[in-house]
């Protein structure tokens, strides 16, 4: 069935998915999630492989529990974690990157290279900044 065949009231679920989760601009929606105070650092924990939730927690240190939870979902429903869960008593989570989180380090690594070579430049472009201002 085509979309003109749907009354007019009904969206089509191609038009439907597309407004529910496509952002107008690619680069802000990955920019968004990547961008966080969180997501960069749970890729990078990530990196070496698979890990479960508590050593997660521990690796990151700072991140509370219900933000790490946040950010992991965030991140498996982007399609860059894949979160395992073991049918044990206690159950056993498990998350590992996905191929596609696991292509997503390269540039990042190459971010995180440059703003640490260029930290003090940026760091003293805003102390000029800020003496300028307060003239």
């Amino acid at each position: 069935m085509s979309d003109r065949a749907l009354p007019s009231d009904t969206p089509s679920p191609a038009a439907s998915e597309t407004q529910t989760f496509a952002q107008p601009c690619p680069i802000r929606d990955v920019l968004d999630r990547i961008g966080d105070q969180w997501s960069l650092l749970v890729l990078e924990c990530l990196a070496p492989g698979t890990r479960r939730f508590n050593a997660l927690l521990r690796e990151i240190g700072d991140i509370s529990k219900q933000m790490l939870s946040r950010t992991l979902k965030q991140l498996e429903q982007d399609g860059l974690v894949t979160r395992t869960v073991y049918p044990e008593v206690p159950p056993r989570v498990e998350y590992t990157l996905t191929d596609l989180g696991r292509s997503l380090l390269t540039p990042v690594a190459a971010l995180v290279a440059w703003a640490e070579q260029h930290q003090p430049e940026v760091n003293a472009a805003r102390e000029r900044y800020q003496r300028a201002i307060e003239r």
